[in-house]
């Protein structure tokens, strides 16, 4: 999906909301950061498949859209901080039912097989 997407009023609202969340990290580095804020190389350690290009780009779609808030502490070395911006704390509050839906549809997955 194009980040074009995210924008277009003519759009759905869902298919607005997933263009923001589009990608294999954003939802993860959301839930992450709303426990409290982080340092780039915690998440990283964190996230062990994360690359730190793949890190950076992600953290400043999510700043564009207003999901995170980038602080830089002038000390040497430079101290970066990602927090959730109370946007992207409502957005996480309103993944929750999504998510809690998501563990019901594995835990019937995951079921007992039919035998045909």
């Amino acid at each position: 999906m194009t980040r074009s997407r995210a924008e277009d009023p003519n759009v759905c609202g869902v298919t607005a909301a997933i263009a923001v969340i589009d990608g294999k990290w954003k939802t993860i580095l959301l839930w992450l950061l709303e426990t409290r804020p982080h340092r780039p190389g915690e998440l990283r350690r964190l996230l062990p498949g994360l690359t730190e290009k793949v890190l950076t780009q992600t953290l400043r779609e999510m700043e564009a859209d207003g999901l995170v808030h980038r602080e830089v502490h002038e000390v040497r070395p430079l101290k970066t901080v990602y927090s959730l911006t109370a946007f992207g704390r409502e957005l996480s509050e309103a993944l929750e039912p999504l998510s809690a839906w998501g563990h019901r549809r594995l835990e019937k997955l995951a079921g007992p097989q039919r035998v045909s």
